[in-house]
């Protein structure tokens, strides 16, 4: 797909995250919005995946949400890449739905590999998975999402040192750096200091990708990512992204990190973000 093919996707998904979290009153639009690109492009462009599901993933690339609060736009970008139909968007949040407010995979549901939403998790079971592959001389890749106040959860940086120090090399790890959680800018809650320094004291390779809402610039920082792999160091994306990307009165503000939008705040955004691929 060419990038004026995938900024139209992008829109798409921007208008599934804001339309079902506001049919249930409950979700988490603002991280949703700002990591819309970064999945459009890992399963529209990057990763070999085949959307007839497997759990064991062999012979294809895995992706791991640890973040898991923002499955709007998981959810989105697997009902549009075929994973499942479109119009189960429908049932998110809802009681007996496959779409739980954090993935789960009890239900089922085709694209979701572990549980997650209990923060800190996700990369430790990436790192297994990653670990397989090796074992099993599989070549393909293991990428990971977090967010950046994830990062005040022990176990992340548990995971970390153990990556670095065991040159899990077949692993990406990015992390959504829009410096916002539920309570405030995370330098006022919990200041991470230079993340740069630290994953590279954690002997990792990393790569700075200054505005992820671009689609063509974090297409380049995963692809860049890519080919540092299979060199004894675990690769980590700081991807900077800006908090309810898409939509005016979201950009920016901690605020929409769990609140969605009432019915003339829906129709607002909808009128900011084009229709592309027809609404479910």
């Amino acid at each position: 797909m060419n990038i004026s093919e995938l900024k139209d996707i992008c829109s798409q998904v921007r208008r599934d995250i804001v339309r079902m979290v506001h049919a249930v009153n409950s979700g988490h639009p603002g991280g949703s919005l700002g990591c819309t690109e970064f999945f459009v492009a890992l399963y529209f462009k990057i990763m070999k995946h085949d959307k007839r599901f497997d759990m064991n993933g062999k012979s294809e690339d895995l992706f791991f949400l640890s973040n898991g609060h923002i499955s709007p736009v998981f959810y989105s970008v697997l009902a549009r890449t075929g994973y499942f139909p479109i119009k189960e968007l429908n049932t998110f949040r809802l009681i007996n739905s496959r779409l739980q407010g954090h993935p789960a995979t009890k239900e089922g549901l085709p694209g979701i590999r572990i549980a997650s939403g209990s923060l800190g998790q996700a990369l430790s079971v990436a790192i297994g998975a990653a670990t397989s592959k090796k074992i099993n001389q599989d070549e393909k890749l293991v990428f990971c999402l977090c967010g950046d106040g994830e990062l005040q959860e022990g176990q992340i940086w548990e995971a970390i040192m153990y990556a670095g120090a065991k040159e899990i090399d077949n692993l990406i790890l990015t992390i959504d750096v829009n410096k916002q959680q539920i309570c405030g800018s995370t330098d006022e809650i919990l200041n991470l200091g230079n993340l740069n320094q630290k994953m590279l004291a954690f002997n990792w390779d990393v790569i700075e990708v200054l505005n992820g809402n671009d689609i063509q610039t974090i297409i380049r920082g995963i692809e860049e990512a890519k080919s540092k792999t299979k060199e004894k160091k675990p690769i980590c994306i700081l991807m900077h992204t800006e908090m309810g990307y898409g939509v005016d009165f979201m950009m920016g503000s901690h605020k929409w990190h769990g609140v969605a939008p009432n019915d003339e705040q829906l129709k607002i955004a909808l009128s900011q973000l084009e229709e592309t691929m027809g609404d479910y």
